[in-house]
């Protein structure tokens, strides 16, 4: 189960915990569709816990996309890098 908990200083930041799986990428999906165009997003992933494949492609799209990752753990960290040569 994901927890998601939004906050903003300038930036939206979204924090995260728990679990990333398919619903929770839709539901990121569109809670980032409501955002204005003039917020930089920020996903601080401090208390993930785990992530499935879809959640970490959608985490290597969301960098090229420019938003920040924030307290990414290690091993998501070498999967989107293992996922971006893949596809460079």
């Amino acid at each position: 189960m994901l927890r998601i908990e939004r906050s903003s200083n300038g930036n939206v930041i979204f924090t995260l915990s728990g679990r990333i799986e398919t619903e929770g990428v839709d539901e990121l999906q569109r809670l980032f569709n409501l955002e204005t165009r003039d917020h930089h997003i920020v996903l601080d992933l401090r208390d993930v816990t785990l992530v499935d494949r879809d959640a970490v492609e959608f985490l290597a799209r969301c960098e090229t996309t420019g938003i920040k990752l924030k307290n990414c753990p290690a091993y998501v960290r070498d999967w989107i890098d293992k996922l971006a040569r893949i596809f460079r």
